[in-house]
């Protein structure tokens, strides 16, 4: 079925969502989800938002505090431009009907800290910020007459003018679509698309990330020729629950800005010989803090004790938390917390401008899937709802000026099945997913090295070997397609992590335990493949 649309937005978190909103100023725009509308990452982020609110605060604090985490590597003129833009679009937000958590009697926004941050500059609705503000954004796309969600569709690849064997200009004409309850190809022409898909946790055997975030954009973007950046900074949150009945739950940051401290099985702290900070330092260090103490105790887990702070507040500040322990059997008032690092967020992503085009007309990457340099070598805690809701403002002020001027939605070339055959053992997508998250876990995790990484390129290029195979004879599905996506971005967080041949940031290799004096992208792009 052909479907065309002003704009195609690939995502429904904050930034699909917020992208979305703005896009429909200037026509008819499609939102494509996988799942539900509100299964993405942004409906699971607690911490909050970090913009500069507070006369105690300022924009130069915040610029010195995220180029300090970034390690060298970020753009100067993209973190000062996005934190001064950053109070409009909050107060977008607000006005959207966002409601973040407020001081109670005092008045005015209450504001959390976490590792990393210089002062109280995290906005926040209670723990659940992710949540409220899909919430707000989702009922306002509902209202909207100009946007259409696709729940339950996946998408295949990018339509280029290439690909399809059109002359001139290379562009993105749309994206083939995978309807998984009709089990039917839709063809998706626009004049612009927009990837707003999320990260690549999945890759990963622990995650805090839904099973969605399979680096569909970045693999997509990558078949279609863009270039992908920095994908080596895969930031590894310090503090995942650890608990048989439970995964991928996230103990928010938020919590150790608000005292909470982390002690080994023997109640001892223990961050403080790794970094003057302690449990308050940027998460790299902190994870690598984690990993070490594990390595040398043999302990499964380490614990965050925030059991100073009263259950009243507790209650109060963290609800939804300390119900999740409480229904485990933890009281977080009481008992430590047991937690390990999970991997979190990507850093890296599809090249852009500080407006969110590609190299690809036509193309433009919003959220995390987009490397815009304002995270460097590792995210400042916080700031990727702010670099989200900056970006899909900025891409769609960029987007209105070429729909003005195009004419028409492009005309394109359907999807065509061939003779493929229906998928004969599904076991073989199964094993191999299990396989590459694994492989990605046990070598190209925390702490790395060239021995690791080389074991890890040799099996993921055999698997991906067997998925291009498998693809190519057999019927599209949504499984399948994911498989595709996600040993494709394993592979080149692989060729990126070998490239980077000094520790920095987030990559930690212990054949380069130093840090090079200039600090360089590492761009991969299909040729490299």
């Amino acid at each position: 079925m052909l479907r065309q649309y002003d704009s195609l937005v690939l995502g429904s978190g904050v930034a699909g969502l917020t992208s979305a909103l703005k896009l429909a100023r200037f026509g008819s725009v499609a939102v494509v989800t996988k799942k539900t509308r509100a299964e993405s990452n942004t409906n699971y982020a607690q911490g909050g938002i970090a913009c500069v609110t507070s006369a105690e605060d300022s924009f130069g604090l915040h610029v010195q505090d995220t180029l300090t985490a970034g390690a060298g590597l970020c753009k100067e003129e993209v973190v000062r431009g996005y934190v001064a833009e950053a109070p409009e679009r909050i107060r977008e937000l607000i006005d959207t009907g966002v409601r973040f958590s407020e001081r109670g009697m005092a008045g005015g926004l209450d504001l959390g800290r976490e590792g990393g941050h210089s002062k109280r500059r995290i906005l926040h609705a209670k723990d659940m910020t992710g949540r409220e503000v899909e919430r707000a954004l989702l009922a306002a796309v509902e209202r909207h007459p100009n946007i259409v969600v696709f729940e339950n569709a996946t998408a295949i690849d990018l339509i280029t003018s290439s690909k399809i064997g059109r002359p001139g200009v290379n562009r993105c004409l749309g994206v083939y679509v995978l309807d998984n309850l009709a089990n039917r190809v839709d063809t998706f022409a626009a004049k612009v698309s927009v990837l707003a898909t999320g990260g690549c946790g999945k890759c990963y055997l622990y995650t805090t990330n839904p099973d969605i975030a399979t680096g569909d954009g970045v693999a997509m973007a990558f078949r279609a020729g863009v270039s992908v950046a920095n994908m080596e900074f895969i930031q590894f949150h310090p503090t995942c629950l650890y608990h048989p009945l439970t995964k991928s739950f996230l103990i928010s940051e938020a919590l150790r800005g608000e005292g909470a401290v982390l002690v080994n099985d023997s109640g001892q702290e223990f961050a403080s010989r790794h970094d003057p900070r302690a449990s308050l330092a940027p998460r790299d260090i902190v994870a690598r803090a984690i990993d070490a103490e594990m390595k040398r105790t043999g302990a499964a887990c380490v614990y965050l004790d925030i059991t100073h702070k009263s259950e009243a507040f507790l209650r109060e500040r963290f609800p939804n938390i300390f119900a999740h322990c409480e229904s485990l059997g933890i009281n977080i008032a009481r008992q430590p917390i047991p937690v390990v690092p999970a991997a979190h967020y990507q850093c890296g992503g599809v090249m852009v401008n500080p407006d969110g085009a590609t190299s690809l007309a036509g193309l433009y990457a919003v959220g995390e899937v987009a490397c815009t340099g304002l995270h460097g070598a590792n995210r400042l805690a916080s700031n990727s709802l702010l670099e989200a809701l900056v970006l899909a403002h900025r891409s769609s002020v960029e987007i209105g000026r070429t729909l003005l001027t195009a004419s028409a939605v492009p005309s394109v070339t359907e999807w065509q099945e061939g003779g493929a055959g229906d998928p004969d053992e599904l076991v073989i997508v199964t094993h191999n997913w299990k396989e590459i998250r694994q492989i990605m876990w046990d070598y190209v995790g925390i702490v790395r090295t060239d021995k690791r990484l080389a074991r890890a390129e040799r099996r993921l290029e055999i698997l991906l070997r067997e998925i291009h195979e498998y693809y190519w004879n057999f019927k599209v599905t949504g499984d399948l397609l994911e498989l595709r996506n996600l040993a494709l971005v394993s592979w080149i967080i692989v060729q990126s992590a070998k490239r980077r041949q000094e520790s920095r940031g987030l990559h930690y290799t212990l054949n380069y335990p130093g840090t090079l004096t200039v600090a360089r992208d590492t761009l991969v792009d299909r040729r490299d493949g």
